[in-house]
């Protein structure tokens, strides 16, 4: 099969083949003609199978009949990043077309987004505190959306952003085609889908395990032995283009540090850095400025860079949900990847939950001429307190009388 035969308009052509696509993935032999029928849809799938462009494409084709530079296509996503890159996916499959899109987030000028929904964007591509607050101003209005699509819903969840949601629902005509993609569906989900679309189709891909593309290999070590060994690691490893993930910000900086002292180009992503440097990060990892880039959870959905030949886990994430999504980074659209896994004897549960769910035991790797047997540093010691005498006590309930 090939996309000439799904019956898209023939200007989307131009987009289909600068992106590359040759043979639709499975999530887009099913969701693009339930999609192209009008149905409400529910899909899950595995990260980097072609999700975005399954839902991209008809909404593309829907456009391309009726009025223009009015906003028409809502997509609600839970991070700057992911919208930025599904908006980059639009701009790549719409090249041909003038259609517009604009990404709506915090932590930017609002100003630029203003401007965008003056001159009339037939698709926005939204997180959801930003763009109520543009509605709360009277800079958007929704009420010509046709198109919906909740992206990543378990992680709105997740960031606590399903109220968000709801509200901006309400801006929404009820009359309207409404896609929800989510890895998982906790009850919560089940509630705002069965609220939210009509009678929906449900696209269920490859979602139990990781994509059978990608290699995964444990490796035990001390916690006191971490940082020695994943930059033995990266010495011994092809670093063209590695991504690893640590479990909190500080973490993120300091094997950052750690790395680049060692010389190698590395940037970081998470939190506590400012859009822009976010940006930055991303757009110098893609172009392969920085062979190296060390991130939290918040780079593991949505990060789409196809030739990530590495993800490295120094944190064991703490679901395996998260561990799917951080290795979905690698062995995308059918490349091969290697995931490599940090694990402390404190990771032992998770490991064995990982283990059930890919039904298979993961291999345990030592790194070759690694010495395992260094010694924790002893703990600082602790400073002795210097005894409380009965004056010290008088002056204590002095001051507490007087003050």
């Amino acid at each position: 099969m090939n996309f000439k035969q799904f019956n898209l308009d023939a200007r989307l052509q131009a987009g289909i083949g600068q992106a590359g696509y040759q043979t639709p993935t499975p999530i887009q032999k099913q969701a693009i003609p339930t999609a192209m029928a009008g149905h409400d849809l529910i899909g899950t799938a595995q990260t980097g199978t072609g999700k975005t462009a399954a839902f991209i494409l008809p909404i593309l084709n829907n456009l391309l009949s009726g009025p223009r530079h009015q906003a028409r296509a809502l997509i609600v996503t839970p991070t700057r990043e992911l919208a930025e890159q599904i908006h980059s996916v639009v701009q790549t499959l719409g090249k041909g077309t003038g259609l517009r899109s604009a990404t709506i987030y915090g932590g930017v000028n609002a100003a630029p987004q203003i401007l965008a929904l003056n001159k009339g964007t037939e698709i926005l591509v939204a997180c959801p505190g930003r763009l109520l607050d543009l509605i709360s101003k009277g800079y958007a209005k929704l009420s010509t959306i046709e198109f919906l699509v909740l992206d990543e819903a378990d992680r709105m969840l997740d960031m606590g952003f399903l109220p968000d949601v709801r509200r901006l629902l309400k801006h929404i005509p009820t009359e309207r085609q409404t896609m929800l993609f989510s890895a998982t569906f906790p009850s919560e989900i089940e509630e705002l889908a069965a609220q939210t679309l009509n009678e929906p189709k449900r696209i269920l891909v490859d979602i139990s395990r990781p994509a059978h593309t990608v290699t995964h290999a444990l490796y035990p070590v001390p916690r006191h032995l971490k940082y020695k060994l994943i930059l033995e690691m990266l010495k011994r490893t092809d670093t063209d283009s590695v991504l690893i993930f640590t479990r909190t910000r500080h973490r993120a900086r300091n094997l950052a540090r750690k790395i680049d002292e060692k010389g190698f180009k590395v940037t970081s992503l998470h939190s506590d850095r400012t859009q822009g440097q976010r940006q930055n990060a991303l757009n110098g990892f893609k172009e392969g400025k920085f062979q190296i880039m060390v991130a939290t959870d918040i780079a593991a959905r949505g990060l789409d860079i196809e030739n990530i030949s590495h993800v490295i886990n120094f944190d064991m994430p703490d679901t395996p949900d998260a561990y799917i999504h951080r290795i979905g980074r690698t062995g995308r659209a059918k490349r091969t990847g290697d995931a490599f896994t940090l694990v402390t004897p404190d990771d032992a549960d998770m490991v064995r939950k990982l283990e059930k769910i890919m039904k298979q035991k993961l291999p345990r790797e030592q790194m070759e001429s690694f010495d395992y047997s260094v010694e924790a540093p002893p703990p600082p010691p602790r400073q002795s307190r210097k005894p409380i005498t009965a004056k010290d006590l008088r002056r204590r309930r002095s001051i507490k009388r007087t003050g």
